[in-house]
């Protein structure tokens, strides 16, 4: 199908979440053209709501940070674990690892805060495109020159670019294109959950602490965000092969996995469950490169991470922020290979590694990586019979992302 019109522009970006918002704005703020692209209307459903410190740095890049402190989010301040015997740790407070503005972030309702991520890409000179499908990314040999685009009113478009921004998310136009995608041999998992409203939380500092809570029998684990509007995001996650076959519905499920935890339960025992039921497949990928001649991937369209880890949004911010600086450089360099469009993939590669495990050897619940990035720690931490912290498990120097 031909299009109807041809337009030009620098950089395209397919998609409008955190990733995209992020590698967006960013670029935008150089001077760049930037068009965004996004399938929907903001606001829109998104699972991922509990941030971690770490955000705090690209947030100030973006110009965020005043906007998150005038919100309603929950302020999130630490996190806590409850073993399989249903003993409680106590609060690990990011402030007593790092004492600065940034050991304090928030537990989000994503519909609302990727809302705000897109108007201030907006604000800061993005030309967004919402309910507007990406039908296909254009390339001339290995390079991509553009996308072909289909807008609310059915009309499609050629829009031509010197690079193409893949942030669509689990969708993965490019990676499925190049069958990209490796699964994680290990996270193979999957999730179940709803929301509360009135369920059991703490006040004060402690009322916004995320709360990772082992089953029993050591299947999974449950998380537990408190949200504003005294909403609660509860979910399990476990093994797919546990949680989906041989199963009932995903509500059955759920509350088979609710009665074997009596942590669980007491927490909600009062409270009023306000939404469906919602289940994610399939968790944990990621994509055998970042980029190509003309075109990169970030968030969800070059990997996904266990939600143990409490990343998503953080690497979504922090592959947006890379991109982006390497797009920049590129543009200004005239130079838009692989080379240079993926010189951040290595780097970016070694920090996702940190945050699931490989290399580390935890076994222990280590206080400054859990300080650090909200919830980065092993599933093994819950084997051991009593939870255990240490200071030097982990080197602060290699929980970054060079």
């Amino acid at each position: 199908m031909a299009a109807s019109f041809v337009s030009h522009t620098d950089v395209v970006v397919i998609g409008g979440g955190p990733a995209g918002s992020t590698a967006s704005t960013l670029i935008a703020q150089r001077g760049v053209k930037v068009r965004l692209f996004e399938r929907e209307r903001f606001p829109r459903f998104h699972i991922g709501e509990s941030l971690i410190p770490e955000t705090y740095w690209v947030l100030e890049r973006l110009k965020m940070l005043d906007k998150m402190k005038q919100s309603h989010f929950v302020k999130k301040f630490s996190v806590q674990f409850v073993n399989a015997n249903g003993k409680l740790s106590a609060p690990f407070y990011f402030h007593d690892n790092k004492p600065h503005e940034c050991s304090q972030t928030w537990q989000v309702v994503r519909s609302e805060f990727d809302l705000m991520m897109l108007r201030n890409a907006a604000e800061q000179g993005v030309e967004v495109n919402e309910a507007t499908r990406v039908l296909d990314v254009l390339f001339d040999g290995d390079r991509a020159v553009g996308v072909r685009i289909q807008k609310e009113d059915g009309s499609t478009e050629e829009v031509h670019a010197k690079v193409v921004v893949d942030a669509s998310g689990q969708s993965t136009m490019l990676q499925n294109r190049f069958k990209l995608r490796i699964w994680d041999p290990v996270l193979n998992k999957g999730a179940i959950w709803t929301y509360w409203q009135g369920a059991y939380r703490d006040t004060g500092k402690d009322e916004g602490a995320t709360i990772v809570i082992q089953t029993p029998n050591k299947q999974g684990w449950f998380w537990n965000i408190p949200l504003h509007n005294d909403t609660l995001s509860l979910g399990v996650v476990g093994p797919f092969d546990y949680l989906f076959k041989g199963r009932g519905s995903h509500e059955q499920t759920y509350h088979e996995e609710v009665e074997l935890c009596p942590a669980v339960k007491e927490r909600i025992a009062n409270a009023k469950r306000v939404t469906g039921y919602f289940a994610t497949k399939d968790y944990s990928y990621r994509s055998r490169e970042c980029a190509g001649d003309g075109w990169v991937l970030i968030g969800d369209a070059f990997g996904f991470l266990d939600p143990l880890y409490s990343s998503g949004v953080l690497l979504a911010l922090k592959s947006g922020e890379l991109a982006a600086d390497a797009i920049v450089e590129g543009l200004q360099k005239n130079d838009t290979s692989v080379a240079q469009l993926g010189s951040w993939g290595d780097a970016f590669n070694r920090g996702v590694d940190l945050r699931r495990g490989r290399g580390v050897g935890l076994r222990e619940v280590d206080r400054a990586t859990v300080a650090r990035f909200g919830c980065g720690v092993c599933l093994d931490a819950f084997s051991l019979p009593q939870f255990r912290i240490t200071e030097t498990c982990v080197r602060n120097e290699d929980l970054t992302f060079g």
